[in-house]
């Protein structure tokens, strides 16, 4: 097995030859994509366009955990997750990340950390998720949107160790976010926290 992290990618590279929308809804984008493969034969990528979304691990002063349980119409299931939200169009990211959890949870936050980006979907959606994360929180009011119902919660960081590993906690974004709080606590992963006025201006 060769390590070709190094070298170039062209012999893996996918060809797009035609582009055809099969919805545009509200919220998704649907396309399916013709290919030319690296081997010269043709296929077809049916994929959803996403605008990307945010999720913010909001600590509280007593170490637990800001946590949402909200119904998932696809899964037909309450979902344990932390609070996430789209990325409205134009919006800076860091923007999208306080508005998400001052709307869904009430909670300002004093200051900011960028984590990383993950893409929870890669086969099937262009969507990608920031990880941000939060402390110095200060409660106040929710402004859910019409039509959501949401639980806030708190809770310990070994409670979710134990339902991830028991198979309870499934949300991918979560379970990320989650690893790359443990690594930060642990000193192994650095965040480099701002000020919210930093954030809010796009510094």
């Amino acid at each position: 097995m060769t390590d070709r992290r190094l070298e170039p990618d062209d012999h893996l590279v996918e060809t797009t030859l035609e582009r055809q929308q099969l919805v545009r809804g509200s919220f998704l984008d649907v396309r399916r994509d013709t290919v030319r493969l690296p081997g010269g034969e043709t296929a077809t990528r049916e994929y959803i366009v996403h605008p990307g979304a945010v999720v913010v691990v909001a600590l509280l002063d007593d170490a637990r955990l800001v946590m949402e349980r909200q119904y998932r119409h696809p899964l037909g299931r309450v979902m344990l997750e932390f609070p996430a939200g789209k990325i409205d169009p134009g919006e800076p990211s860091g923007r999208c990340a306080v508005r998400e959890l001052a709307e869904e949870t009430g909670y300002q936050a004093a200051e900011w950390a960028f984590a990383a980006t993950m893409h929870n979907a890669i086969a099937y959606s262009t969507e990608g998720i920031e990880i941000w994360f939060a402390r110095g929180l200060e409660a106040g009011e929710r402004q859910l949107d019409r039509g959501e119902f949401i639980d806030v919660c708190a809770m310990e960081e070994a409670e979710l160790d134990r339902l991830a590993a028991q198979g309870e906690l499934t949300d991918a974004k979560t379970l990320v976010a989650l690893m790359w709080l443990q690594k930060w606590r642990s000193g192994a992963w650095p965040l480099d926290w701002r000020p919210v006025g930093d954030v809010l201006a796009g510094r």
